[in-house]
């Protein structure tokens, strides 16, 4: 007899003992954190459904490489600085590295590391950004652009075909993985009461570490840049404290009993460390910064001990943008501004960077009136900010649009060069064409989106590379940090 269609009179006969008492609460809590964290698109699971814990892809033949999973999170330069780390990681560790889908700005949020306010532990982190990819693969309602992967948007053949580095596409690694058919990247009306829902649900529970590291599957790393700032070749200082700690009133204040320590990468999860027999080694973020004479998670800038890293480290100082961006940047600089120009990046509505307005527009008069001198008039300034043309009355940028000196010029994302440039990244497919995909995503290209990626960023700062009058970029802005990256090494 089913156990769920017990009578009264035999549920009074049976004492319950603690050992059932206590898997019932644990199932009960994992149960509620999944819930919890995962997007409301998922859920309702039926009740009647458990989460069987038999996991094919621990087990599958079909594998025979190590993978690195991570989890980005805010905006693009973000996720782009975190991809660096990522390859630097996969490197010293010879492990594959699953590519993740670039994800909108503020779909996923890591918090405050320099001041100890992580908003999830990296497990929180994983799983979020699994069920966000997913739904980037569904199309959802949710997400307001169509699945591209970072590797369709920043050019990795330098370190791939070097064979520094192995990639492989995260919607290749979970039909793998997961053991789920290919055609799960149409489901874009997938019943979340079918089985592949299920095997799916399944695969980014046990992905995220919510049931913690599993024995030669998945080893699901805890430690964040609350607490740790890895390393590698720092001789004898595994395990040392780091030079910037909580002080005393943030100890009190938020309760913080825990140190920062700086450890190495390849002892922790390298050779003879518990971590290298996992197939899966998966990270929450991977975005450090320097902060107070030290680095928030990862401080690895050179391995003049092993030369092979070494060389990924060169090589990944700047990573471009794919071809088709590149052209399309440099053809609206050719065939629509006409003329030697000069860019401004202008960041206005995000965070630090509404107190830094008037200095940000400052700078730039001080450059367009040094301009004025020199003619010839009028000035061509390609344009680039977060600030909407409709909001740009009682600004500098409403005094540019009036001057007969200056002539703006803007790209918006609805404009043909956008869309065409996003129809052609989609068509190249260069996500696909690193490591061994199977045949069967050949239909991806038959059940494409309607939806396009959204390529406004990549192109304004291709354009920016080419401003041959200058640059002006917002102060402390990562944007304004890689347009000049771009410009150092000549994109344009």
């Amino acid at each position: 007899m089913n156990a769920l269609n017990l009578s009264k009179s035999k549920f009074k006969r049976k004492p319950i003992n603690g050992s059932t008492i206590l898997i019932a609460i644990f199932f009960s809590l994992f149960i509620f954190i999944s819930f919890k964290f995962a997007p409301k698109s998922f859920l309702p699971i039926s009740p009647s459904k458990t989460l069987t814990l038999e996991f094919p892809q621990c087990s599958s033949r079909t594998l025979d490489q190590k993978f690195l999973f991570y989890a980005p999170h805010s905006g693009f330069s973000n996720q782009l600085s975190e991809l660096r780390n990522a390859i630097v990681m996969a490197a010293i560790l010879n492990r594959t590295l699953i590519v993740p889908p670039i994800l909108d700005h503020h779909a996923i949020v890591l918090g405050k590391c320099p001041k100890f306010k992580v908003t999830s532990p990296p497990s929180e982190l994983r799983n979020a950004v699994f069920h966000y990819a997913i739904s980037l693969i569904r199309n959802h309602r949710q997400v307001s652009f169509a699945y591209v992967s970072m590797a369709d948007v920043v050019d990795l053949s330098s370190v791939v075909s070097s064979s520094l580095l192995r990639v492989i596409d995260f919607r290749v690694f979970l039909y793998l993985w997961c053991g789920v058919n290919a055609d799960f990247t149409c489901f874009k009306d997938l019943d979340i009461r079918s089985s592949l829902f299920d095997t799916i649900w399944q695969c980014g529970s046990v992905l995220s570490g919510f049931l913690g590291s599993l024995d030669r599957c998945l080893f699901a790393v805890e430690e964040d840049c609350r607490t740790t700032v890895w390393t590698y070749q720092e001789n004898n200082k595994d395990g040392v404290l780091d030079a910037f700690q909580p002080d005393e009133d943030l100890r009190e204040k938020r309760k913080i009993s825990y140190v920062r320590r700086r450890r190495d990468v390849c002892k922790a999860f390298g050779p003879n460390s518990v971590a290298e027999l996992a197939m899966v080694l998966a990270f929450g973020s991977l975005f450090t910064a320097p902060y107070k004479w030290s680095e928030l998670y990862i401080d690895i800038h050179e391995a003049p001990k092993d030369q092979r890293i070494q060389s990924v480290m060169e090589k990944i100082k700047y990573l471009p943008f794919v071809p088709e961006i590149i052209s399309a940047g440099k053809e609206f600089a050719v065939k629509t501004i006409k003329a030697p120009f000069l860019c401004a990046q202008i960041r206005l509505l995000d965070g630090q960077f509404k107190k830094h307005q008037e200095a940000t527009f400052l700078r730039l008069k001080e450059k367009v009136e040094l301009l004025r001198q020199k003619g010839p008039l009028p000035i061509p300034i390609f344009v680039m900010t977060d600030l909407a043309e409709s909001n740009w009355s009682g600004t500098y940028l409403d005094e540019l649009v009036s001057s007969d000196s200056v002539k703006l010029h803007y790209l918006k994302q609805e404009d043909e060069l956008v869309l065409k440039t996003a129809k052609k990244v989609m068509a190249a497919g260069h996500s696909m064409r690193f490591g061994s995909v199977p045949d069967k995503f050949s239909k991806m290209k038959d059940c494409a989106s309607l939806m396009l990626p959204d390529m406004l960023l990549f192109l304004e700062e291709t354009i920016c590379s080419c401003a041959s009058l200058g640059f002006v970029g917002t102060a402390g802005s990562t944007i304004a940090e890689n347009i000049e990256l771009m410009r150092e090494f000549g994109t344009c």
